[in-house]
């Protein structure tokens, strides 16, 4: 990751210490007065109600340490008199959670916060401290959620985040640098952000209200206080807040939670296409009369998308009757659909208006050789994603001299594009090797940190 995009999150190493629904939207408009009639306009009645629903979140856990082949080796210790050197370090984080569903304790976070623990605590506003379990977390939407046992809990009534528009005031509350519960308020600067190598599914609301390290995981509310999103991220060159901070939006992560409550996973299916923006010159070239909607420029052969009768050059416009904005808007709406679930996709063939029905699948477990995709990745083997990391293709294995070794790739990564098209799985893979030249440009994630790779 960047240095300048960092998590919301405050994480301190013992062993290494380190900074690691009503719904619509409010109106443009300042607060009426309160309820004893001041005439100062002021969001303390709004946040009177939803703060106790506002969490801190402390976790321990423990991570395991990379260490030099050769301080591994007991004669290299014993020549040097080296010490053994521990395998494993503690770890604590800091960040804040938003209480969802009081009747059954649950709490809307984010993964990173919760990543490693071994044990999670919870403080409510009122200073009761609770202990936490962990009900499901998934990494390629950031979102995880933790459950505590308790009375008296409130919670924060969900907006329609598709709702929301660029200029909506909106409140960020969250325990920023473990100070404790924080408030900042400020607008909607963006909606729809994507490409920024934090998630595997990124549609971040952007917002200019402040959020800080240990904001992660709190609540971004409308004037009405009902949730909008979840803070996840800022852009801070020095670590803090400069004015742009992201937050995943509410009805993401509110789908992301059933299937979490439900299996304790997210069961994400395939629907077999290679999708990429619809850009005005594409239009043009194509003689199109949508200029908005995601191409089809693959279709996996045998796959659900095959089956509904779809074609590489077809225009994805819509969703279940949603506009669909570009490749990244479709990706997501997809790819948070459960397995074995109907999809209505409307698109544009031939100068009409088409709609079919597409049945979500599990995905196949499958792999395949570098080689077979290009003669540049030979040496690597791709497979499919375990779930437990970023959407895109895994590389289960690598030989060491190989080109795809000698490229930079290595074991445990997962590449997510490959020439700037998405790749879900290696059916997805093999389906862009006709289309691979002498130019690769892959966009890799690994340890969390996204990045470019070309290979010529």
């Amino acid at each position: 990751m960047p240095v300048w995009l960092q998590r919301a999150a405050l994480a301190l190493a013992l062993a290494a210490a380190a900074v690691p629904a009503a719904p619509a939207p409010a109106p443009a408009a300042l607060p009426p007065m309160d309820a004893r009639g001041n005439e100062t306009p002021s969001l303390a009645p709004m946040l009177e109600q939803v703060t106790p629903a506002v969490v801190n979140v402390a976790t321990k856990g423990t991570v395991a340490v990379q260490q030099n082949p050769l301080l591994q080796d007991p004669f290299f210790r014993r020549f040097f008199d080296l010490p053994q050197a521990p395998a494993r370090r503690q770890t604590q984080a800091l960040g804040s959670g938003v209480v969802v569903d009081a009747k059954r304790g649950y709490i809307l976070t984010n993964h990173h916060v919760i990543q490693n623990a071994d044990e999670i605590e919870v403080t409510l506003k009122d200073g009761r401290t609770l202990p936490a379990k962990l009900v499901g977390s998934d990494p390629e939407t950031d979102v995880a959620v933790i459950q505590v046992k308790a009375d008296r809990l409130t919670e924060v009534p969900l907006a329609d985040s598709d709702a929301v528009r660029v200029g909506d005031y909106v409140v960020a509350i969250g325990n920023p640098f473990g100070l404790g519960q924080t408030v900042t308020s400020g607008i909607v600067s963006a909606l729809g952000r994507s490409g920024l190598g934090i998630e595997g599914y990124e549609d971040f609301i952007q917002t200019d209200a402040s959020i800080n390290p240990g904001n992660s995981g709190g609540a971004l509310v409308n004037l009405n206080g009902n949730l909008v999103g979840i803070n996840t991220a800022i852009i801070g060159p020095s670590g803090g807040n400069v004015g742009i901070g992201f937050a995943i939006p509410v009805n993401m992560a509110r789908q992301v939670m059933d299937q979490l409550v439900e299996y304790g996973e997210v069961r994400r299916g395939r629907a077999g296409i290679v999708i990429q923006d619809l850009t005005p010159a594409l239009a043009k070239v194509l003689d199109l009369e949508v200029t908005q909607g995601a191409l089809v420029s693959q279709v996996v052969e045998d796959s659900p998308a095959e089956r509904a009768g779809i074609r590489a050059g077809d225009v994805i416009v819509a969703v279940n009757g949603r506009p669909v904005k570009g490749a990244a808007d479709l990706r997501n709406r997809v790819g948070l659909l459960r397995v074995g679930q109907d999809v209505g996709l409307a698109l544009w063939r031939d100068g009409r208006r088409r709609t079919v029905s597409v049945r979500i699948t599990e995905p196949k477990s499958r792999t395949v050789k570098g080689g077979d995709v290009s003669p540049r990745l030979a040496g690597a083997v791709f497979a499919n994603g375990d779930g437990k990391g970023p959407a895109g293709v895994r590389i289960a294995d690598v030989d060491s001299g190989s080109p795809a070794w000698n490229a930079g790739l290595r074991r445990g990564d997962v590449v997510v594009s490959v020439n700037r098209k998405p790749v879900q799985d290696v059916d997805a893979l093999r389906a862009l090797a006709g289309d691979i030249g002498n130019t690769v440009l892959l966009n890799v994630v690994r340890g969390g940190q996204a990045f470019f790779i070309l290979i010529q």
